[in-house]
């Protein structure tokens, strides 16, 4: 390991620290599948995590927030207009803004509300597979239902030109994460095979990248931290997997129990560009 992937990964470690002593409030706009998951991993990195929809408080609950997580995996037009005033109340606080757009690709409507919502507000971290976020870039990739079925040919590249077009960091999540911020590029290689096994990991990743914004402004660095902690509590969990009832259970554990020392050793954060 480099200097300087040891000076990322102690970064790491100290934001999941100073997450651990605020306990930041990280408001969820959120797909209803996984709404219990999404809230407690929130809580498990040390978080706290509350889950609000309805248009009449979206004003209210998004202002006193440290960030803000859309997703629009259970999506509907309600819902979308509930995005947009909790978002233009995070951007007039400077409340970090992450979006997941879950399925962008695999119809018209999940495609445009994705757009629109990057073009509306200013996202601090868009956080998708090479699927969605190859569809929102329009460089490639192919989602059916949920799920990305043909990646990126040059993730660093679509990564790099998307972050540039909406002035956010972008993070492409598979086997090893590729983020960009338009100017850097950074890989993130801690994870497990166990992850692609149950619904809703890729939206636990989101609402943890929730919690290290609120904490970390450098949403680049935000944003692979919180990825590299996720990815770290999935191998520890790992060995202790029989099946992916099990893996879930352990991945929980892992996240409630992992340290700041235990993340800024094995975090896995390399600058690619």
């Amino acid at each position: 390991m480099t200097l300087k992937q040891n000076e990322f990964a102690e970064r790491a470690g100290s934001s999941l620290e100073l997450i651990r002593a605020i306990k930041p409030l990280v408001h969820h706009i959120t797909n209803m599948v996984v709404m219990n998951d999404t809230a407690n991993v929130t809580l498990h990195v040390g978080a706290l995590p509350v889950m609000a929809h309805a248009p009449q408080e979206m004003a209210e609950m998004a202002g006193m927030a440290g960030a803000l997580v859309l997703n629009i995996g259970t999506l509907t037009s309600e819902l979308i207009e509930s995005m947009i005033i909790a978002g233009r109340r995070a951007n007039e606080r400077g409340i970090p803004i992450v979006l997941d757009p879950v399925g962008a690709g695999a119809t018209k409507l999940r495609t445009e509300s994705s757009l629109r919502l990057l073009s509306e507000l200013q996202i601090a971290v868009l956080r998708g597979n090479a699927g969605e976020i190859g569809t929102v870039a329009g460089t490639g990739g192919e989602v059916r239902g949920v799920e990305s079925i043909r990646g990126l040919d040059d993730p660093s590249s679509t990564a790099m030109a998307l972050a540039r077009k909406y002035k956010t960091v972008v993070a492409i999540t598979g086997e090893r994460d590729i983020l960009s911020n338009g100017e850097r590029v950074l890989g993130v290689d801690n994870g497990n095979h166990w992850l692609s096994t149950s619904t809703g990991t890729g939206c636990m990743s989101t609402a943890i990248t929730g919690a290290f914004c609120a904490v970390e402004h450098d949403y680049l660095m935000a944003a692979a931290s919180a990825l590299a902690c996720y990815g770290l509590a999935a191998d520890m969990a790992a060995s202790e997997a029989r099946g992916p009832a099990s893996f879930k259970v352990a991945l929980l554990d892992s996240l409630y129990n992992m340290t700041p020392a235990r993340l800024a050793e094995g975090a896995k954060i390399t600058r690619l560009i």
